[in-house]
């Protein structure tokens, strides 16, 4: 029944605590949303004929699961992280590579819905047909909200220097 669901979390386990990352804040709300998109999946595999490819139907399922909890927790945004390890040579620049991070998290938390959830799957590596296909918007669409979200994020991101 479940068959193929080991590997898909396998191969796919890291792209689907991403999207957790860009829908939930770090700490408890994060690891729910983890744990919650493991439990859908579980549930949708059955579900899996192949019409796509697993990770494509990984990453919807996800995607999905975050937007409904989104909306019925309506989990705030994001205004504090705590500082990701980073590999820079120097403190300082290692605050500052931190503190752009940490800005660009904050950024992308802070996006529409709409806009946000086009750019993740695209930051997975996703086609535009992928996309596409994982949120029911036409390809078109896609592209439209990809390079809204990216124009906003530079916005972000220049007020924040």
């Amino acid at each position: 029944m479940h068959e193929g669901f080991d590997e898909v979390m396998r191969e796919h386990g890291a792209a689907l605590r991403r999207v957790a990352a860009c829908y939930a804040p770090r700490g408890a709300d994060r690891e729910d949303m983890e744990q919650e998109i493991a439990l859908a999946l579980w549930r949708a595999w059955p579900t899996f004929r192949g019409e796509s490819a697993p990770r494509t139907f990984a990453l919807r399922v996800a995607h999905n699961r975050c937007v409904d909890l989104l909306r019925r927790r309506a989990l705030p945004t994001v205004h504090a992280h705590e500082e990701p390890p980073s590999p820079a040579p120097s403190p300082e620049r290692a605050a500052a590579t931190s503190r752009r991070l940490e800005a660009l998290e904050r950024a992308i938390l802070n996006l529409p819905l709409g806009q946000r959830q086009p750019l993740v799957l695209a930051l997975e590596g996703c086609s535009h047909a992928e996309i596409a296909q994982i949120t029911g918007l036409s390809e078109s669409n896609v592209a439209v909200r990809i390079h809204r979200a990216r124009q906003a994020l530079r916005r972000t991101m220049e007020d924040d220097s």
